[in-house]
């Protein structure tokens, strides 16, 4: 079995990326999927999820928390995002168990399936760079301004990086928590994403 996990700056591609590497490779992918589970499982709206788990439920918890999310300082934050974030670990494990070759993009799935061994990615990219993503694959509707996009950017990442340090006391983006760090600026992933593929098979190849 061989996981891959992919972290990313926002607007960076790190999805599409992770789309591209599972249709070359043949491996089932994961990143709303995990969401929609929980949802599920739990009756609740997959859009509340999302946002709890990304944006909010951890806001508010002072850093000096940042034990594992087993451990008993997570008896500080309100039950309701601790059940949560349970739920998304037992998902996670139960991706990891089924033996597939898998992707799974965010939900700090590095961290979480450790023991399984996985082939970490961060994928980044210059903020015009990440700019330009967003404002070409949005909405006409939206009428986002790159201003307004810049300052989405910044948000997400921040919510990101400290959601991260809270639940694995590491830093969000740290390369040493990776095994490749893949820059998508000036790249169209398309053309990108073959490369990384090929890296990909070496690498397991080589710890077998």
């Amino acid at each position: 079995m061989k996981i891959i996990t992919i972290s990313r700056e926002f607007g960076s591609g790190g999805r599409e990326l992770g789309k591209r590497l599972a249709d070359i490779l043949g491996f089932d992918y994961y990143d709303r999927e995990i969401i929609t589970a929980i949802a599920d499982k739990k009756g609740l709206n997959p859009d509340y999820v999302e946002r709890m788990l990304e944006n909010h439920a951890w806001q508010t918890v002072p850093l000096t928390y940042r034990h594992s999310f087993t451990g008993t300082a997570m008896i500080h934050v309100p039950h309701h995002h601790t059940e949560l974030l349970s739920e998304q670990t037992q998902v996670l494990e139960s991706i990891a168990k089924n033996g597939k070759d898998c992707i799974i993009v965010g939900r700090n799935a590095d961290f979480i399936l450790k023991n399984y061994a996985p082939l970490n990615l961060f994928v980044c990219a210059d903020i015009d760079s990440r700019i330009n993503r967003c404002l070409e694959r949005a909405e006409q509707s939206e009428q986002l301004t790159p201003k307004r996009v810049k300052q989405k950017i910044r948000t997400i990442d921040k919510n990101r990086a400290r959601t991260r340090e809270i639940i694995s006391g590491s830093k969000w983006g740290d390369r040493s928590n990776y095994n490749l760090i893949v820059n998508t600026t000036g790249w169209e992933i398309k053309n990108l994403a073959p490369a990384v593929a090929g890296f990909i098979t070496g690498w397991f190849e080589n710890t077998k």
